[in-house]
């Protein structure tokens, strides 16, 4: 025990072997995956900016779960891209043993809470479509507050939980860690540790943090689709699931990646599908959201118009007093 103390205690830090060991495909995916997250935080900063200065998309309860989901996208995204970039273009792929658990700590926190928001986002369409004349009086402005609240704080929660679980794990062996960031499955399977108990407490809980939420997802929907079901027209049928398409594609996305991934024993891990996997759902899926509840959505292009007014306004009012205070 106090061998396995000290090798813990002394413990360097972990190496991260990135996306690929070539530096020709390194020096392919560098622009690749920088375009992408600069991408992604404009998108994703557009949209709260559009609607934290939007009175009525604010108090609107899907839009204002819009803005922590894209708030939770930035944090996501941030949290691991920077340093597979740093990976990728100067080869420093070191990651000292606390960076690595508060690595993980806020993949988990922002992955959690992307999971607990599209559940509520999926309950808000549950009541606008089966339950609309109840809606403002159910999705009232401190109730979706009392849901983001708990998303947050369910989330960090989680977090504390993944990195008192793995800290008490000690790590003699290699430190190489097959992915671009510290991750649950290599970390397990790095330990010298007997990590059973530990990997079942995770699955376990993990399983149930993202099911349970994916469950209420499957059974608001089931609702909506027989409520819509109900509506005579045809017209009234699309416009009536229209609302959800945007929801519906952000849920596939996020779960059909996810749920491939950690649903299952560290012992079947694959290094490679493992990175293939992540890519998805730290870079793709951030960068496509702003655009998936954008590109049809009315409201949203009249809000953007609206801002661009503003600043057109403001650059001509700063423009006249520029060329009235050079007048002689």
């Amino acid at each position: 025990m106090e061998k396995e103390q000290e090798n813990h205690t002394n413990f360097a830090g972990f190496i991260l072997l990135g996306l690929s060991s070539s530096p020709e495909f390194q020096g392919l995916l560098f622009p690749i995956f920088l375009s992408m997250y600069l991408l992604t935080l404009l998108g994703n900063l557009l949209i709260i900016l559009l609607i934290c200065f939007n009175s009525n998309l604010f108090h609107a309860p899907m839009y204002f779960f819009l803005s922590h989901l894209s708030l939770a996208d930035l944090g996501f995204s941030s949290n691991t891209v920077p340093k597979m970039l740093q990976i990728l273009v100067s080869q420093t792929n070191s990651i000292s043993y606390s960076g690595c658990l508060t690595q993980m700590y806020f993949f988990v926190v922002f992955c959690t809470t992307d999971n607990f928001l599209l559940a509520s986002m999926a309950y808000d369409r549950y009541v606008a479509i089966c339950r609309p004349l109840r809606y403002t009086i159910v999705m009232s402005y401190k109730r979706c507050l009392l849901l983001a609240a708990a998303s947050w704080l369910l989330s960090f929660s989680q977090g504390l939980l993944y990195v008192f679980t793995l800290s008490k794990l000690s790590f003699c062996g290699s430190r190489e860690i097959p992915h671009f960031f510290c991750d649950l499955h290599p970390l397990l399977k790095l330990s010298c540790s007997d990590t059973s108990s530990a990997e079942t407490l995770l699955i376990i809980e993990g399983t149930a943090t993202m099911l349970g939420p994916l469950l209420l997802i499957l059974l608001s929907y089931i609702f909506i689709v027989a409520t819509v079901l109900k509506v005579p027209s045809a017209s009234g049928k699309y416009k009536t699931f229209s609302t959800c398409s945007a929801h519906l594609t952000a849920v596939a996305l996020f779960y059909g990646t996810l749920i491939g991934t950690y649903i299952r024993p560290s012992s079947t891990y694959s290094g490679s599908r493992l990175r293939v996997a992540s890519i998805f759902y730290t870079v793709v899926n951030p960068m496509l959201n702003p655009f998936i509840y954008s590109l049809r959505n009315s409201q949203m292009h009249e809000a953007m118009r609206r801002l661009l007014r503003v600043w057109s306004q403001r650059r001509r009012g700063v423009a006249e007093i520029i060329l009235t205070q050079n007048q002689p």
